[in-house]
């Protein structure tokens, strides 16, 4: 069994040995309280070497997800085109505002 991923929480750590496990992945955990009675400290999520880009994958793919799912689906920057035309309006603004004070410097 080899690393995958280190997370500082017991429940952010039985989380992501579920989702590996719904892949059909075997995880184990070690660290942070896992064998013992004090849950303290990193807890390690360990796979079969064979399995660890597979798992390395899923988590990152998961991850990705996971950022796209922050934005609330009202939000005026809920897809990225809307947060990319607010980047060129907001520009356009800086840049106009700049040429009439340098216009105005002159």
């Amino acid at each position: 069994m080899v690393p995958v991923r280190k997370v500082s929480d017991q429940f952010e750590a039985r989380v992501i040995a579920a989702r590996l496990g719904s892949e059909g992945i075997v995880t184990q955990l070690r660290g942070g309280g896992i064998e013992g009675p004090y849950p303290m400290g990193p807890i390690e999520i360990l796979v079969a070497e064979e399995d660890i880009e597979v798992a390395r994958e899923l988590l990152l793919a998961d991850e990705i997800e996971s950022a796209f799912d922050d934005e609330e689906p009202g939000s005026p920057f809920a897809s990225g085109l809307s947060r990319r035309v607010a980047i060129v309006v907001l520009v356009c603004l800086v840049l106009t505002t700049l040429v009439r004070i340098l216009s105005l410097a002159s």
